[in-house]
């Protein structure tokens, strides 16, 4: 999906949740899709402020609820009460996330499976899946042979 054609996804969720599209709004929303790799709230409310110094706090909190529910970001809980979120560009909610628990990099897999799984079992249950996610924790091999990580703040 472009950027204006989830732009234009966002703007219309928006009216249909009886919410105003506000140039606050849209800042936070630009900032969520100019981002490549995943970002806690936090982060997205600085890049918001460099667009827009008007945004707030509690603004950015309001909208990443509705971007998630919208499809147009994707969440990702690690645990350590931190969420991260990333744009849903190729809208593909199929992929599987391995999270590497010596530098906390999120990276995603495509996993087309994931929708025959959770059709099947669903199903065994007369239900019919509405979400599901593939999270693996991981260690990095390479800094265990090695002692270094590309992946991991040097300090």
């Amino acid at each position: 999906m472009s950027n204006d054609a989830a732009r234009e996804k966002y703007k219309a969720y928006l009216v249909t949740k009886g919410l105003r599209v506000t140039n606050q709004r849209l800042a936070i929303f630009e900032a969520a899709f100019a981002q490549k790799e995943h970002f806690t709230a936090e982060e997205l409310l600085d890049h918001a402020r460099a667009i827009d110094d008007s945004v707030s706090r509690a603004t950015v909190y309001r909208s990443i609820p509705i971007m998630t529910e919208s499809a147009l970001l994707r969440e990702v809980d690690i645990g350590k009460n931190l969420k991260y979120y990333r744009p849903n560009t190729d809208n593909n909610n199929q992929v599987a996330q391995v999270i590497c628990m010596d530098c906390d990099k999120i990276f995603e897999i495509s996993a087309p499976f994931m929708s025959w799984y959770g059709n099947s079992v669903s199903s065994k249950l007369n239900l019919t899946p509405v979400s599901q996610r593939l999270q693996v924790s991981a260690h990095c091999n390479t800094l265990r042979e090695t002692g270094t990580c590309k992946n991991r703040a040097q300090g």
